[in-house]
């Protein structure tokens, strides 16, 4: 007898991606670890979710703006029709193979996040070290199976142990995240630290107040930004980064690089952060910015974009960076420093302002509907799913 468990599924036999939006709350065959059946199972672990969080990626898949190819590509892979979405997870280990009890040290009834991009450890990037842009990676609830789910199957190599003594759990669910933020912040020197980190001392100016620029806004002021600029035009996000610790939040629009500039001591931002993935913005970063100073690329956007008087980015000496995910597992060791020291406030500034306390943004799985999950998106910067208590 086969076990079975819910999961919020994408199922491309019933759903088709350009006449639906949304997931389904779908009753599926439970994984296992069984090295018998499958020698892989050496290396990977059953993790039961305890809470994961609903992200910007999850939202292009829930109203069919983004992921269709490489969800599509991967079910033909797997033949078969639905994919288990989700990535960002907080849960407990419950089955775990040899090599994973042996190579990584992991043991039943750890609790762990995990990165979200699976990565294939042979590529050139990989051999490198560059394993952020792994050639070959899967990214867990796009083209693996995810953790909007009561049980979930990874591979160890890909665990986070978390400490929830440390870190409360409705926070440490988020860590993947927060983590962009953290290499949005951390983009030109591999091996950095808390203490010496890049932005310490600079001028900081976040594009896009979403989730992540928030989440921006509290690293670049932990990691010593003497001044941060907000630009947003969302009044409920310009209030949040307000309360999370912007200078100044500025709306969007015609002259707003100037005003940047002006703000920055005349010259333009350090570190600009281009957060939103709208063309316009990603212009207004580029003229926001200092000579020599810093562009940071992290929203995506379709599309091609012209860059007017191009030459001045070159003459200028302006850095472009280009940020996708974390680095493996660097950016994690930094997350985990910031969020485990109560001194800089981060903790109790995401619980308020970003999860609001909990107060409508933690949905049960077992009261799933399309209609509240999609009202809860469009009211809150971030919403966590309860698969099981603690």
């Amino acid at each position: 007898m086969i076990d079975s468990m819910f999961a919020l599924t994408y199922n491309r036999e019933t759903d088709p991606w350009e006449s639906t939006v949304g997931l389904k709350k779908t009753v599926v065959e439970r994984p296992v670890i069984d090295e018998t059946k499958n020698y892989h199972d050496r290396g990977n672990v059953l993790v039961q979710p305890i809470m994961t969080g609903f992200c910007g990626s999850d939202r292009g898949i829930w109203f069919r703006t983004a992921f269709k190819d490489m969800i599509m590509k991967s079910l033909d892979r797997d033949k078969k029709p639905m994919r288990i979405i989700g990535h960002e997870l907080l849960g407990r280990i419950v089955a775990l193979g040899t090599d994973a009890k042996r190579q990584f040290g992991l043991e039943i009834g750890d609790i762990v996040s995990t990165e979200s991009h699976i990565i294939c450890g042979a590529c050139y990037q990989c051999r490198v070290g560059d394993t952020h842009v792994c050639a070959d990676d899967k990214i867990i609830g796009i083209s693996e199976d995810g953790c909007f789910a009561e049980a979930v199957k990874l591979p160890a190599k890909s665990l986070w142990r978390t400490d929830i003594t440390r870190i409360r759990p409705e926070v440490a669910a988020v860590q993947e995240p927060f983590g962009n933020a953290v290499h949005v912040c951390t983009p030109s020197v591999p091996g950095q630290t808390v203490a010496n980190a890049e932005m310490r001392g600079k001028t900081v100016a976040i594009f896009g107040c979403g989730t992540i620029g928030l989440f921006a806004i509290l690293v670049a002021r932990a990691l010593g930004a003497r001044r941060i600029v907000g630009i947003e035009p969302n009044p409920r996000n310009q209030e949040r980064a307000r309360a999370l610790g912007a200078d100044l939040v500025i709306p969007p629009g015609a002259g707003v690089a100037g005003e940047v500039k002006k703000i920055c001591d005349g010259v333009g931002a350090d570190y600009a952060l281009e957060m939103s993935g709208i063309p316009s913005s990603l212009l207004s970063a580029l003229d926001g910015s200092r000579r020599g100073g810093h562009v940071v690329l992290f929203g995506l956007s379709g599309g091609d974009l012209t860059i007017p008087r191009f030459e001045e980015v070159v003459t200028a000496g302006k850095h472009i960076h280009a940020i996708v995910g974390r680095r493996v597992f660097a950016t994690w060791e930094i997350t985990r420093a910031l969020l485990e020291d109560r001194r800089n406030g981060i903790q109790e500034k995401i619980w308020k302002h970003i999860l609001d306390e909990g107060n409508g943004s933690i949905l049960p799985l077992g009261e799933f509907t399309p209609e509240r999950f999609e009202r809860n998106l469009n009211e809150f910067p971030k919403t966590l799913v309860a698969i099981r208590p603690l």
